[in-house]
């Protein structure tokens, strides 16, 4: 995954706090001029939070479209769309705080399912549980923000996924790793 320097990252932040504004205020937005990397197909998730709390996280797990593109995508569906909250208002804008999180491209973690706690590197990896119909993605910071350990962090990718704790150790589900590069707004 080819890193994004501070400024690239800062840009990413500014972008989404632009791209976030607009969609709640329901304005037109283009996207600016920004430096060639946003031309890269990137996976790529907006989280808000507000008072410390998950206010909206949303993205593009997969690179299927620009990295500008999917900035401003993620953000106004972080906002908009996220059917654990309801649409942020214009008056909250003030007290959001944005984190973008550029992700590496999902791979299969490989390995027989019993050994698979043992490849989770918590701290480092993303996780996306699928099988059954289902699928659940937890972000690398999650697993950290809650201290859990690797089966902890694999057992509550399978609850986001609709899945029974311990899921992840059956051949029928499919475990991906992904890495993230944070960036976020200062504390508001």
């Amino acid at each position: 995954m080819k890193v994004l320097s501070e400024g690239e990252g800062a840009a990413a932040v500014a972008l989404a706090r632009e791209a976030l504004g607009a969609a709640v205020r329901n304005e037109r937005f283009c996207l600016p001029s920004l430096p060639p990397v946003f031309g890269e197909k990137r996976g790529v998730f907006v989280t808000l939070t507000e008072g410390g709390e998950l206010r909206g996280c949303i993205g593009l797990p997969y690179p299927v479209m620009p990295l500008g593109q999917a900035i401003r995508e993620a953000a106004a569906s972080a906002a908009l769309q996220d059917p654990r909250f309801p649409p942020v208002e214009p008056g909250e804008l003030p007290k959001i705080r944005v984190e973008v999180t550029v992700l590496s491209v999902p791979a299969s973690l490989g390995g027989l399912p019993k050994e698979r706690e043992a490849c989770v590197r918590v701290g480092t990896h993303g996780l996306i549980a699928q099988g059954y119909g289902r699928s659940g993605l937890l972000l690398p910071q999650v697993a950290t923000e809650y201290c859990w350990s690797a089966g902890e962090f694999l057992d509550h990718t399978c609850l986001k996924a609709g899945l029974p704790p311990g899921s992840w150790k059956s051949p029928g589900v499919e475990v991906l790793t992904f890495e993230g590069q944070i960036f976020h707004e200062e504390e508001v």
